[in-house]
């Protein structure tokens, strides 16, 4: 099943540095109380000072500065905070980092995750998209307040468990722009904030939900979007030009082949995935240059089905539910396609049979 859209602009003005207000690089601190995050934004000389309680264990504690430092005060800060806990061990640097994926507890300490390394894949419009290459999952409470059940094997288990997330393949981010969304939603609206996270395509949703309802802004942290990402450079009769294939997983309903199949109760596919082509003239910065977006999307088919693996029958048969007579899940899937990509929709059967002549359970 698919949608497509497209749409072509032309960008005649040059714009201001894309990059400029957002928090881009980062140096987490530790005291033995504290974890302090030192946030600055891409033109190097101001930054912002965030502070995170490691003391308390009943909750996630939270506290950002919203005065602005230039890198004189910021030096005086670090240095008034180390001479005020030199007593305990003083102020020492934990790691640099490039923004909080989110935070998650267990059984009992906070753990926070952060990217210690990226890696650049492409610009949009002058907004650079980066691939994640290393991250760290560091623990938010010390040592000294955790009972055993924090070295106990459950909790070494879930761990474990989270450990297994590879987020250095196929996860991809950007600072400026919302990359979550096509490049025709984003010229068509702008939106900023809490709301981008709550996407179908923003994988940390949940690990960031605490910081951002904390803090209300989304600063430091970043949205992860899984998926694929390429862009290449071509040059046809003699013009040169950028062309970016995006494909943007979404996180509802998500699985695997066979294990996932069909529609939820909440109108949401299975393995529901938003593909894009941008291409664009690769022009000197400020030039005036044309650029296309055409949008398709593909999906499990929203009704109740299911099929059986089986390694002696490599096309097991297709087993379509009685559950849902009046189909008001398949309903609701052609409402949320309304509202996110507008009329009219065109539907495309990829399976090589027609649903009378399959089996009913």
């Amino acid at each position: 099943m698919e949608a497509t859209t497209t749409q072509r602009c032309y960008i005649d003005e040059e714009a201001p540095d894309p990059n400029s207000c957002y928090l881009q690089k980062f140096k987490l601190y530790e005291t033995l109380s504290n974890f302090y995050m030192i946030g600055r934004y891409k033109n190097r000389k101001l930054w912002r000072v965030l502070k995170i309680n490691r003391l308390d264990l009943s909750e996630l504690s939270i506290l950002e500065d919203t005065s602005t430092y230039s890198d004189f005060e910021v030096q005086e800060l670090i240095k008034t905070i180390h001479e005020g806990n030199r007593s305990t061990g003083g102020l020492k640097l934990v790691t640099i980092c490039y923004g909080i994926v989110g935070f998650i507890k267990f059984l009992e300490p906070y753990y926070m995750v952060v990217i210690t390394e990226r890696r650049k894949i492409g610009s949009i419009c002058g907004h650079t998209i980066y691939a994640v290459a290393k991250t760290d999952m560091i623990a938010v409470q010390h040592s000294s307040v955790l009972s055993n059940l924090a070295y106990s094997k459950n909790e070494k288990r879930y761990k474990k468990l989270l450990s297994t997330v590879d987020l250095t393949k196929d996860f991809f981010f950007s600072y400026s722009y919302n990359v979550m969304h096509s490049l025709q939603k984003n010229l068509c609206n702008n939106g900023t904030g809490q709301l981008l996270y709550e996407t179908m395509f923003v994988w940390n949703e949940f690990l960031t939900r605490g910081i951002r309802n904390t803090l209300k802004n989304t600063l430091w942290t970043v949205a992860l979007v899984y998926g694929f990402f390429k862009q290449e450079k071509y040059t046809v009769s003699g013009k040169d030009f950028k062309l970016t294939l995006i494909a943007r997983r979404s996180r509802h309903y998500a699985g695997t082949r066979y294990l996932k199949r069909g529609v939820n109760e909440k109108g949401r596919v299975a393995n529901d995935v938003e593909t894009e082509q941008i291409v664009f003239e690769d022009v000197p910065d400020g030039s005036p240059f044309q650029l296309s977006s055409i949008v398709q999307i593909r999906g499990s088919i929203p009704l109740f089905w299911s099929q059986e693996t089986s390694r002696l029958n490599i096309k097991p048969d297709i087993i379509l539910s009685k559950k849902d007579q009046n189909y008001e899940a398949t309903r609701l899937h052609f409402e949320n396609l309304v509202k996110r990509y507008g009329n009219p929709i065109i539907l495309l059967n990829l399976i090589r049979v027609s649903f009378p002549h399959l089996l009913s359970d």
